[in-house]
């Protein structure tokens, strides 16, 4: 079906209690709530909606984007007021914008951030649970922030996806890949002190950040070296996943950028 208009909508969620984005037969899905939220606010099902990519169970967004078709030209601000209200808790609407109807969300060339929350040494809090991993064994943080860099430009990264087709491509490009003492997300429940590993780059593969931070807090224990992961990089490695993932619950979709066109 051909819609007269279409927009981009920002937003925000908080995905613990959610299996990912895409819909799902029998799971609560991001995507699900975003359309069952649209029906309330058009008060009819006819529209159609196309996130900017899948997410993880538990993984959370703090700018999220999705492309909204619809045969009605929207007053915006009006219409992001009745999303907010009829958005859950967890939800929270940010901008919308029109664009052309040629505008495509998946194949449009865009550069995603992605941080993974994470502290060491002690339990933590309850509350923090669906924001920051807690591991209670001690890190080498320095030299697991020698070992993020080492996941920085073009790379073979076929011991970093699971479950690949016969067409994935693993030669991948990473612009940024570094370890930060966390100071974005602040509360009296969280740990005195945590970090993110901040990744930047056009695409991911399924999994990629969380076996980079699987690789990495092994790392930082003691169970493998810096030499591992300059040869899991390499075209000529084994071509076997990585066994161990991070946990999902500290990685969030910080923020997409979209690449202009000539």
């Amino acid at each position: 079906m051909k819609y007269q208009f279409t927009y981009l909508v920002n937003l925000q969620f908080l995905g613990f209690r959610f299996h990912g984005w895409q819909k799902q037969t029998n799971a609560k899905t991001l995507h699900d709530m975003v359309d069952k939220t649209l029906s309330f606010v058009f008060k009819h099902q006819d529209y159609k909606t196309i996130g900017v990519g899948r997410t993880d169970a538990k993984v959370s967004a703090n700018n999220y984007v999705f492309q909204l078709f619809c045969d009605e030209e929207l007053d915006l601000k009006s219409f992001m007021k009745d999303l907010n209200s009829n958005f859950p808790p967890d939800f929270k609407g940010l901008a919308i914008e029109k664009t052309t109807s040629d505008f495509n969300i998946i194949q449009h060339p865009k550069v995603k951030e992605y941080l993974y929350f994470f502290s060491f040494g002690e339990k933590n809090h309850p509350f923090a649970a669906p924001l920051i991993v807690g591991l209670e064994e001690y890190l080498d943080i320095e030299l697991m922030k020698q070992g993020a860099k080492l996941f920085e430009g073009e790379h073979f990264f076929h011991k970093y996806c699971t479950q690949p087709s016969a067409h994935t491509i693993f030669k991948r490009t990473i612009d940024c890949c570094e370890i930060v003492e966390n100071e974005i997300y602040t509360a009296n429940f969280f740990p005195k002190q945590s970090f993110y590993l901040r990744v930047q780059g056009v695409g991911f593969l399924r999994y990629q950040i969380r076996l980079m931070m699987g690789v990495l807090f092994k790392l930082g224990k003691g169970e493998l070296d810096l030499d591992f992961i300059e040869q899991s990089l390499m075209e000529n490695n084994d071509r076997k996943f990585f066994p161990t993932i991070a946990p999902s619950s500290g990685l969030q979709l910080y923020d997409v950028k979209f690449r202009m066109l000539n």
